[in-house]
């Protein structure tokens, strides 16, 4: 068995999103226009499900206080850089951190809060 993670997110607008994850080199692997409003992203090994807020109940769709959506990515200072040149907006630009790692951060337009880190 081969588990793979999707994870589900709930964006107000899901052409913004769609957007916003293809600036960082998600892509689109399927959408469905509704209702509800759906798309599927993937980026590597990253999987995300894109369901339109609308379509679902509120306290469903509750932003998770505490998470944070980490990537590992093998060039994190070109991957900045690439999505810099992009236009994205970070939230925090690269740092090293005190557990060694070097890392940026990003939210999206709903407030889910991405990392991108290096790998040990």
């Amino acid at each position: 068995m081969d588990p793979q993670l999707r994870i589900e997110l709930f964006p107000a607008d899901l052409d913004a999103s769609l957007a916003f994850y293809a600036a960082l080199g998600f892509e689109l692997r399927g959408r469905k226009d509704g209702p509800p409003r759906y798309a599927n992203v993937r980026l590597g090994g990253v999987r995300l499900g894109l369901c339109e807020a609308a379509a679902v109940d509120p306290a469903a769709r509750r932003l998770p206080a505490g998470t944070e959506l980490v990537v590992d990515v093998d060039d994190v200072t070109g991957l900045r850089d690439e999505l810099v040149g992009r236009g994205v907006q970070l939230d925090e630009d690269l740092a090293e951190r005190e557990w060694g790692l070097t890392d940026f951060r990003v939210v999206d337009p709903d407030g889910y809060y991405w990392r991108f880190t290096s790998r040990r």
